[in-house]
């Protein structure tokens, strides 16, 4: 039964609610906070789809050098493992330590200062981008796969799918999880299953056969040094099983109770599934001997490399294990399909929380620390679809050339994260050593405590930061150097960038607070309070303007009108006599045509005649309820509020009309209906009752 209190009321809804439902009240925070069953599709789904495209992206690189390459093939995987390994049991350290939602940001700023920290910040929100644009250009490539057809449509696609996305998630954690989790452990299984078949076929002798399995490939002559870069870059490519993985630090104050160890649990039981499946689809596309080149072309035989696409690797894998066109074959193409596009709501979750973070520390613009109407941060969802949908328009969704922008954001912040973490380990045995320094700090606000640890403890901790830090310094070299002249100088353009916008952000917040605070020199004393009215014409705002400076009974009061039209001030003035106003209207020319100068100019030689008076200028506005007729309104009215705006002394009272349009504010009819008496009222003519009286009416 649904309670009273938790119905938002009418005036709160609005059309957008029919996409991402009912505002929720602040209280019900906790009911949005994940358990580890729905925190692992959301927080685990992009590292756990990227075996989707990690040994393509693997094998496609090897086959450069041709197929006596492939060979090689189990040892770079078996890196990349060893690899993931590593970063899983650091960002375990990491989650104990800095709890709160900052991730490496945190760290990096806490241990290595202000500019490391941005620069990890600046790494995580270009990462972010691309795991929404390579997820989503993926899931369209495996779409494609399955339908030929639709390749002409692959943009349009990839950004109707960035749309979705954003709505789903619009709607917030909790629900966004549950339409997420099915297909998501959809994926796992059925992957399982084809490895578990792939595998047990080839044991009994009848090992699966991919469709290119007879091609042969036209190999580039490689020297000694293009064999190392072939496999240094074949390794970086097999990387990209490893993005997303920091999302689970940055999404700790999402898991509920025990935040700390949830998400922890989470972490590990994601870092095992995806070994799992990265290592079996490797072993299984290399069983059944998937040729996949970066350009089709390039593979002796293929035929109908000018009309049509290869289809992907796990696409071959599964028509070699299922047989083509089987429903276990569609099952895997769907479900992969699903993942990778939902690999992206990893980005979708730790893009807004990591906004918010840094507008917290006032980085980033205020608002993307405000949450919406489902209790998520919804500008930073907003920003995030606009600028993947830009990046999927400008490389039109191709995800061999998108790939190349991917990873190297996400070891630039692993190492420094890693490398923060040894800096943080380090004072906390310098803490125990001297335990008059302070005790550890208590964790963030809204995470679980946990005990202090045990000087053993902290130097196993250490030991896997401290290897994680070396690992995957030595991946980012080998990731810059191999993807730099691929499409990576992008990247290394973009993070500076967004590193000096946020010195910037936080520059000008630091100079507006320095500005507004409180000191012992500024004084404020106003010796005098005069309200101005502004006059158009003689209509019903302006009388409600007037009503309302008289109610509010200033020292003195004067109606003003600036004349651009001699006929027009006249009727104003016959028409201030026949209804009988008692207040002072004062005309004042315009030969420019211009509002605002002379009503400014006599304000300020009003203000140097009188000493600090406040004046408080009253304008009629109208209320409507149609976008299209704020076009058609206000126009004046708004540019002569901005200018007043900038005198010194003066205040701006806005008195509200409401228009009839402005009913659909609120869901009622905008006109009544023929033999209806307008909002109940008889149209009909209703004598003017003195000025002197007009403070008892209802304000309309």
């Amino acid at each position: 039964m649904t309670n009273e209190a938790d119905t938002p009321p009418a005036e709160l809804k609005s059309p957008k609610h029919w996409i991402i439902g009912d505002p929720l009240p602040t209280e019900h925070l906790e009911g949005q906070l994940l358990p580890k069953r729905f925190a692992l599709p959301i927080f685990a789904s992009d590292p756990l789809s990227s075996v989707a495209y990690a040994p393509q992206e693997l094998l496609m690189i090897l086959m450069v050098g041709g197929l006596a390459f492939l060979s090689f093939a189990p040892w770079v995987a078996l890196a990349v493992v060893v690899l993931l390994v590593t970063v899983v049991a650091s960002y375990r350290q990491l989650i104990r330590a800095y709890p709160s939602g900052g991730g490496d940001y945190e760290v990096a700023h806490r241990n290595l200062g202000e500019k490391a920290g941005l620069v990890v910040a600046s790494a995580l929100l270009v990462d972010y981008v691309m795991t929404v644009v390579v997820s989503v250009a993926s899931g369209v490539d495996n779409i494609i796969s399955a339908i030929p057809e639709l390749d002409p449509f692959r943009v349009e696609l990839a950004i109707v799918f960035v749309i979705i996305l954003a709505a789903i998630n619009l709607r917030g954690v909790s629900e966004s999880s549950k339409a997420f989790a099915v297909p998501t452990y959809l994926f796992i299984g059925s992957v399982f299953v084809m490895v578990v078949v792939g595998l047990t076929r080839t044991v009994m002798g009848d090992p699966p056969v991919a469709e290119s399995a007879a091609f042969g490939v036209e190999a580039e002559s490689l020297t000694q040094a293009g064999i190392i870069l072939l496999l240094l870059r074949s390794f970086a490519s097999g990387c990209s099983a490893l993005t997303g993985v920091e999302a689970i630090s940055n999404g700790v104050p999402a898991f509920r109770l025990p935040k700390v160890k949830n998400a922890q649990m989470t972490l590990v039981l994601m870092g095992g599934i995806a070994i799992v499946l990265f290592a079996g689809l490797t072993a299984v596309a290399l069983i059944s001997q998937v040729h996949y080149a970066e350009n089709p072309c390039s593979l002796i035989g293929w035929t109908e490399c000018a009309t049509e696409p290869q289809r992907s690797l796990i696409a071959q894998v599964a028509a070699a294990t299922f047989g083509d066109a089987t429903i276990a074959f569609y099952v895997i193409q769907a479900t992969t399909a699903l993942v990778l596009l939902l690999a992206a709501n990893t980005a979708f979750n730790g893009f807004p929380l990591l906004g918010s973070v840094l507008a917290r520390d006032g980085y980033a613009p205020k608002s993307l620390s405000t949450r919406g109407d489902r209790l998520i941060y919804s500008n930073g969802v907003v920003i995030l679809a606009l600028a993947a949908s830009l990046i999927l328009l400008i490389f039109q969704a191709n995800l061999t050339v998108l790939i190349q922008l991917y990873i190297i954001g996400v070891f630039v912040s692993f190492t420094l994260g890693q490398t923060g973490m040894v800096r943080h380990w380090l004072r906390e045995l310098s803490r125990l050593r001297h335990p008059a320094k302070g005790a550890p700090k208590r964790a963030a606000k809204g995470a679980d405590e946990t005990a202090p640890l045990t000087r053993g403890a902290i130097l196993r901790a250490l030991v896997i930061n401290a290897i994680g830090a070396a690992m995957t310094a030595v991946v980012l070299i080998v990731v810059t150097v191999t993807k730099f002249t691929h499409g990576a100088w992008i990247v290394f353009l973009l993070m500076p960038i967004l590193f000096f916008l946020m010195m910037g952000v936080n520059r000008y917040y630091r100079d507006v607070e320095r500005e507004i605070e409180v000191d012992p020199t500024t004084t404020f004393g106003a010796t005098g309070d005069h309200a101005i009215v502004l006059v158009g014409r003689m209509q019903k705002p302006t009388l409600k303007a007037l009503d309302y400076a008289i109610a509010a009974r200033h020292d003195s009061l004067e109606a003003i009108h600036v004349s651009l039209d001699e006929e027009q001030t006249k009727q104003l003035k016959k028409d201030w006599v026949k209804q009988n106003i008692h207040v002072k209207l004062r005309i004042l020319n315009s030969p420019y045509r211009d509002l605002s100068y002379p009503l400014i100019t006599y304000i300020k030689s009003r203000r140097e005649e009188h000493g600090s008076e406040v004046v408080t200028v009253y304008m009629p506005q109208y209320i409507v309820g149609h976008w299209w007729e704020n076009i058609l309104h206000n126009h004046k009215a708004r540019r002569i509020r901005q200018k007043l705006l900038l005198v010194h002394g003066v205040t701006v009272a806005l008195v509200p009309w409401l228009l009839d349009s402005s009913d659909l504010l609120y869901g009622r009819r905008s006109r009544p209906l023929p033999g209806q008496d307008r909002r109940g009222e008889p149209v009909r003519p209703v004598p003017r009752r003195p000025l002197a009286e007009s403070n008892q009416k209802r304000p309309r």
